[in-house]
């Protein structure tokens, strides 16, 4: 497969290459709409792409597509589109003084991820604005910031799940040098980027792909429509399509990881997946550049075949995230039962999350009525990404409320435990270390009213099946983006300072201390005491122990329990009032013979280790 050459593709000197897919499509045209005006015809050939290089095309030159002289369309690979989705696409120069030479990435296993998004994590909504924030992220313990999709969408204001151009960045982030200095910038502070793509659908106002060939099918029918067409007639180009785009993101930004949005929603029956296919050249492509560079998929499916190897009938893609071990944390703290959490609620549920992974590996589930799920037991700890809050966990709430908003400090602490002592890759979302309040809600821009109502239906339907009261915020409403942006001085102020610390010694923790340092499930133990609201977790190394004790009750508990022969010392107890607690009742040192008495204060936890005896 050849690399990066959809699209207009600049050659230096006053030429630029344009190729786009339109088997539909008998004659195409460029026609150059500034700086000045002229039409030139494509060269086509028998898979359906036309093409040709012209001259006196330079970086700035705006363009759209005749189609057989009846219509005119932007590029469906457009690397910019200043005037947004429905103006001409913009040559640009791909060149950038990049400072990363040295830069091969960090291993996976050292991710420790937060996920921003860019239009309000700072008042001027650009990835310029995000660089002076990096060192505060370092501070935390940050190693990898994952950006929410990118991507062109409709209007100034969007999550980005509705783009139109998979190839061109967000006008109003700062567009293309914008991406890439951020890249840059991060790469120079040890920063790895991931970035949030989207592979099953486009956004509904913008999407010009029909015009040009069957970019879609209607075999399937997705939560969005006609489904992508990867495995129908054609397909071979619709792959090519969103492979290069892949490629593009690595090659041309530097991007270090993609983040695949639903890929539930991706329906391929062929026999060499989309998916699979994408990995093997990502993989290849990361050989030849002497990177680490990894895919992780959002999946609702508990299909470990995402993540086997090809040698063991899987598609090899390196991690994904896992929502299971997000909805048996958050029933556990909340209480919640309604929607897709009827499923959860048990602190055994919580136990197998953290020692397994998947929740359901075959059971049967209330809220889908079938069974679902496959075991998840062998697949390395290192390829889940686990947390106590996302992007769609809040957003999909009817009034976006953070967790900070729904349960008590001591909750917040707890939940920062159980994510980031885990064996699993943890993901913070912005705001979250400092227990930001700003709601993270739905909101969109688009120019369409039919569009905008849609959309108010659309959520009001999904917000049923939780039977949460109310009216939530109205999506096309700037209020309701603006409300959303976050507020970084609260890190400064008092319990949003000591969360803030809070988090960071967690994280200092997770790389420093021994027993926490490898992502591994064998060497590790977890049970629960549902009764008592306990859950104990135990990993080790050759020579470190850690253990960690969990009190999810609300009432004090004491009592004889669980602890391994030998000494140990108290590494972190979350009820001291160093922490804003109530005050820790245990012991700095403890002898243990296999049991010890603990008094332990309700909402808690306590983080214990010692060195084996040699």
């Amino acid at each position: 497969m050849t690399c990066n050459n959809l699209g207009a593709m600049y050659l230096g000197k006053g030429k630029c290459q344009f190729r786009v897919w339109a088997p539909l499509v008998q004659k195409v045209e460029v026609h150059m709409v500034s700086p000045q005006e002229r039409i030139v015809s494509l060269n086509s050939d028998a898979r359906g792409y036309h093409q040709g290089v012209v001259k006196d095309v330079g970086p700035g030159t705006e363009y759209l597509y005749r189609l057989d002289a009846q219509k005119e369309r932007p590029d469906p690979a457009s690397r910019y589109q200043p005037e947004g989705v429905h103006g001409p696409s913009q040559v640009i120069d791909p060149s950038f003084p990049w400072d990363d030479r040295f830069w091969h990435g960090i291993p996976i296993k050292d991710y420790i991820l937060y996920e921003l998004h860019v239009g309000t994590y700072t008042s001027e909504g650009t990835f310029e604005a995000i660089i002076p924030h990096l060192d505060g992220l370092k501070e935390l313990g940050i190693t990898a910031l994952e950006l929410m999709p990118v991507a062109q969408f409709p209007g100034k204001r969007n999550w980005g799940y509705d783009g139109v151009y998979p190839f061109a960045i967000q006008d109003s982030y700062g567009g293309p040098e914008g991406l890439k200095s951020l890249v840059n910038a991060c790469h120079l502070k040890n920063l790895a980027v991931v970035l949030d793509v989207v592979y099953n659908h486009l956004g509904p106002e913008g999407n010009y792909l029909w015009d040009y060939g069957p970019y879609f099918t209607d075999r399937y029918k997705g939560p969005w429509g006609p489904a992508v067409n990867f495995d129908g007639a054609h397909s071979d180009e619709v792959r090519r399509f969103f492979i290069e785009n892949a490629l593009y993101w690595i090659n041309e930004f530097h991007i270090d990881s993609l983040r695949i949005d639903a890929v539930h929603a991706i329906y391929d029956f062929s026999a060499r997946p989309f998916l699979e296919e994408l990995a093997m050249t990502v993989h290849k492509q990361a050989e030849r550049r002497s990177r680490r560079i990894y895919l992780i998929p959002e999946s609702a499916l508990n299909d470990t075949r995402l993540l086997r190897s090809r040698q063991l009938g899987g598609f090899g893609l390196d991690a994904q995230w896992n929502d299971d071990f997000h909805h048996a944390l958050h029933t556990v703290l909340t209480g919640e039962q309604k929607g897709y959490y009827q499923d959860f609620g048990l602190l055994q549920d919580l136990s197998k999350a953290c020692g397994e992974g998947f929740v359901y590996t075959g059971q049967y589930s209330s809220y889908r009525q079938r069974r679902h799920g496959n075991p998840s037991i062998q697949i390395p700890a290192s390829r889940f990404v686990v947390f106590a809050q996302n992007h769609d966990q809040i957003g999909n709430r009817m009034q976006g409320e953070r967790l900070s908003c729904l349960v008590s400090f001591e909750k917040l602490k707890l939940a920062a435990g159980v994510v980031l002592l885990s064996p699993f890759i943890p993901l913070l979302f912005m705001g979250e270390e400092y227990g930001e309040k700003a709601p993270f809600p739905y909101f969109i821009s688009y120019l369409d009213a039919d569009f905008v109502e849609a959309v108010r239906k659309g959520r009001q339907d999904e917000f049923d099946a939780f039977q949460w009261q109310g009216e939530p915020p109205d999506p096309q409403d700037e209020e309701t983006f603006l409300n959303a942006k976050l507020n970084h001085k609260l890190r400064q102020e008092g319990s949003n300072r000591v969360l803030f610390e809070f988090y960071k010694e967690l994280i200092r923790l997770r790389k420093e201390m021994p027993a926490l340092i490898p992502l591994s499930k064998e060497a590790m133990e977890v049970s629960a005491l549902e009764k008592e609201r306990l859950l104990f977790v135990r990993r080790w190394t050759k020579s470190f122990e850690a253990m960690a004790i969990f009190h999810f009750g609300t009432k004090a508990v004491s009592g004889d329990f669980p602890l391994p022969e030998g000494v140990w010392g108290k590494v972190l107890d979350s009820a001291e009032e160093r922490w804003h607690g109530p005050g820790g009742r245990t012991p700095m040192k403890l002898h243990s013979d296999g049991e010890v008495f603990f008094d332990l204060p309700p909402l808690s936890f306590t983080l214990f280790g010692r060195e084996k005896d040699k």
